[in-house]
């Protein structure tokens, strides 16, 4: 990148002796016309990662996005950036392969929800599981988009679709859930169309070392428009979004409501005037995962107050760091690998 004379980085990573380097939305913006249907909430996600992405300090060419198969892949073209358009459900296993290969790059997976818990489940568990040091932003709109509007890993029981006339059957995946189940790292969710509290969940995920999962509720307004309204909108949303706050009480609908403990343990929605005050449910997002599980099932979907921010965030050996320690000791006790010895011991043989 080259230093344009004030200050701004531009294209060779060369900035002169003595200059501060900054950047801006318009290094992570690449010349693609954006290409998807007027309204969608990809816009609204798009614009505020190409926004925060300077923040990082990370220079476009030491950054990497890598998307599967669905709307969300479209992505890839529009960050100035390297970037690597997948096949479906593929992502994260390219993001495990880039990350490992290269530690020193920023590794970034966009998926939906059908490519990534449908064809792309396996991989993403895997991912999480291992704690590779990728950022996944699954954007969830409940609906196959790119495909025009058949039921998604996500739709809720009873969806009726094109491919789903008489409703939907499926019982549907809790993703914040699963990804808690792969005892993944960092878990959060955030909302396509509140920029500010979008950016500081992205904020978090990237400062986090290992694996980070972010679920962005965003809107299909073609095929599945409204299914969030009881969050996105101001109206309702200020008197059903549950945002989490590590070490703070769980309060909600101008502090009317909260999440408390009741019978057996349950977490609870209350009004504040009907708990002991003893019982509401300070956040904690570096505590056991069952706090954080209870958490994500205090809603059954977004058509009732559900929580959205940061819902555990904790360290654990990371896959890459793990597996170069390991390749080191190897080293030091055997000596460096020789491929060619290796692929030809044992027994071989020549085809002609």
């Amino acid at each position: 990148m080259t230093d344009r004379g004030d200050g701004h980085v531009g294209g060779d990573g060369l900035v002169p002796e003595g200059v501060v380097a900054t950047m801006t939305k318009k290094d992570f913006t690449s010349d693609q016309e954006v290409r998807w249907c007027p309204g969608c909430g990809d816009y609204a996600i798009l614009a505020a990662v190409q926004g925060f992405m300077p923040e990082l300090g990370i220079e476009p060419d030491k950054t990497v996005f890598v998307s599967g198969i669905g709307c969300s892949g479209r992505f890839t073209y529009y960050m100035d950036t390297y970037g690597v358009h997948g096949i479906h459900g593929r992502a994260p296993a390219l993001a495990t392969g880039i990350a490992t290969a290269r530690p020193d790059l920023s590794t970034w997976v966009v998926t939906g929800d059908g490519d990534a818990l449908s064809i792309g489940g396996n991989h993403l568990i895997h991912a999480l599981r291992r704690n590779v040091n990728i950022k996944i932003l699954m954007f969830n709109n409940q609906i196959y988009g790119l495909t025009k509007g058949q039921y998604s890993p996500t739709s809720e029981e009873g969806k009726v679709t094109k491919s789903t006339p008489f409703g939907s059957v499926d019982h549907p995946f809790n993703p914040i859930a699963l990804a808690l189940g792969t005892e993944a790292s960092f878990v959060a969710r955030t909302l396509d169309n509140d920029r500010q509290h979008l950016t500081q969940v992205l904020r978090q995920a990237a400062a986090h070392k290992g694996a980070s999962f972010v679920e962005i509720y965003q809107n299909c307004n073609v095929f599945n428009d409204g299914a969030f309204d009881l969050l996105r909108e101001k109206p309702q949303g200020i008197h059903n979004q549950i945002r989490l706050e590590h070490g703070k009480p769980i309060l909600f609908d101008e502090d009317n409501r909260c999440i408390a403990v009741g019978d057996n343990g349950r977490l609870i929605i209350a009004n504040v005037d009907d708990v002991e005050p003893d019982t509401i449910v300070v956040h904690d997002v570096h505590g056991r995962p069952s706090l954080a599980f209870a958490l994500a099932h205090i809603s059954h979907g977004p058509t009732e107050p559900t929580c959205i921010g940061v819902f555990r965030e904790v360290e654990r050996p990371v896959y890459g760091e793990a597996m170069e320690a390991q390749i080191q000791m190897a080293t030091e006790r055997l000596g460096p690998g020789d491929l060619v010895k290796l692929l030809n011991s044992g027994d071989t043989w020549t085809v002609s």
